[in-house]
């Protein structure tokens, strides 16, 4: 059997004409305020594609409450209902934070207010010091450059009911986790958890239990496209970077502030040929089919196609 086969398919009409009228959208200044320096967001993509998406999880939601009530009854019980979690994985420049953005600003919309947390897994990078320790600088964004028995703590915290919880926070800007800064995160409703390894199965090692970050997840969704496509807005991406972030000294790619644009898009084509394709081919893209939803951008970042998988 296909993998594909466990999954219902809808291309972009049939998923828009699942959109409630009475759905509360988003205003243009919030949708600018979610756009990444590369991605610029539609209010049709948010009507068409993000407001069905939003209703889909409103009732996975619902159902995961009335469950966690019944459960109550059957075992005359009286337990705190945990917060329902959402994994969010993908590639480098597919989109993914742009997406855990949409649906948290939407989810925070829902009839019942829930308080929504987004938590990316960049903050369980290792630090760069322990990289350059461990030799695995040009294998940041692989399995073994992550703190994964770190991350399973968290989680296991936060499914276990914890009222307060921190997490490491990491910049884009120097490049590394960040010392002295934690995010807190205090009885969420919701939970989004970002990152190109949240669906990725860990490789056994004897101080980390057999349990993976996915066991975690309520519901899961994989951010796809062709690879032609993520390769093209990751240069992109570099580009803008070029002419932005990376004219502030603090950050960790100044040096590459002056290199010819010719300079900039070999430069940037190689680290996607050496770094990005190896770990989306090798670890992050064989995680697709462990996610419950599946949406599959073209051009221009705009999703075409929606998988989900069967029940």
């Amino acid at each position: 059997m296909k993998s594909t086969e466990a999954y219902s398919h809808f291309n972009r009409q049939e998923w828009s004409a699942l959109a409630k009228p009475k759905q509360a959208a988003l205003s243009k200044q919030e949708i600018e305020l979610m756009q990444g320096i590369d991605q610029i967001i539609s209010p049709d993509e948010v009507t068409d594609i993000y407001l069905p998406l939003s209703h889909m999880l409103y009732i996975q939601m619902t159902h995961s409450m009335n469950l966690h009530h019944e459960m109550n009854l059957f075992l005359n019980r009286t337990t705190k209902k945990v917060p329902f979690v959402i994994g969010i994985a993908g590639s480098v420049s597919v989109g993914k934070s742009t997406t855990a953005r949409l649906i948290q600003a939407l989810i925070s919309q829902w009839p019942t207010k829930p308080k929504v947390d987004l938590v990316t897994t960049d903050g369980f990078l290792l630090p760069n010091a322990t990289l350059n320790a461990r030799n695995l600088m040009k294998k940041k964004g692989f399995p073994e450059s992550y703190d994964i028995e770190r991350l399973i703590h968290f989680l296991t915290d936060l499914k276990s009911g914890s009222a307060y919880m921190e997490v490491p926070m990491y910049s884009h800007l120097t490049y590394d986790r960040l010392q002295n800064e934690v995010q807190k995160v205090e009885e969420p409703d919701v939970v989004i958890v970002e990152g190109i390894n949240v669906l990725q199965v860990n490789k056994k090692k004897s101080n980390i239990p057999e349990v993976f970050v996915s066991d975690f997840f309520d519901y899961s969704i994989y951010v796809d496209a062709d690879e032609m496509n993520i390769k093209q807005w990751y240069i992109e991406r570099f580009k803008l970077l070029q002419n932005t972030a990376f004219q502030d000294p603090s950050s960790y790619f100044h040096r590459y502030r002056d290199l010819s644009p010719t300079e900039a898009v070999a430069f940037a084509t190689d680290i996607w040929n050496t770094v990005n394709k190896v770990n989306l081919e090798k670890n992050i893209k064989p995680t697709k089919y462990r996610a419950n939803m599946i949406l599959k951008k073209g051009p221009g970042h705009r999703v075409s196609d929606i998988q989900i998988k069967k029940t």
